[in-house]
């Protein structure tokens, strides 16, 4: 099993978490964490560096599930990006890009988050 991090760092004011490694079973509760940490901060815009995440199971995409409604609730979004083809055909099969913005970049992401605050 390959190792899996979750860093945080804040570009434009806005949240964004860099996944890096395989979101699977045994370490989607660190991206849970992450994710719970910012909400309990009233941080609702969140962006997420999808880089260099390698691979993502069932249980990775069904954090991203849990905690959308909340972040929306708050007026908020979760914004993903930088996916390689591998991740983004999972995420497409499960029909996530009919439920969040999959975007090219953080700066599009950025400008996005922009358009619908503005």
């Amino acid at each position: 099993m390959k190792n899996f991090t979750v860093n945080q760092r804040i570009t434009a004011g806005f949240y964004i978490l860099d996944l890096k490694g395989e979101l699977d079973a045994h370490t989607a509760s660190q991206l849970e964490d992450a994710l719970k940490n910012l909400i309990n901060k009233n941080q609702n815009n969140i962006i997420v560096n999808c880089e260099n995440l390698e691979y993502i199971a069932s249980a990775g995409l069904g954090v991203f599930m849990a905690y959308i409604e909340d972040v929306r609730s708050m007026g908020g979004d979760i914004k993903l990006t930088n996916m390689n083809d591998k991740v983004y055909n999972v995420f497409d099969l499960l029909g996530f890009p009919a439920l969040y913005d999959i975007l090219e970049d953080e700066k599009d992401a950025v400008s996005k988050f922009s358009e619908n605050n503005g």
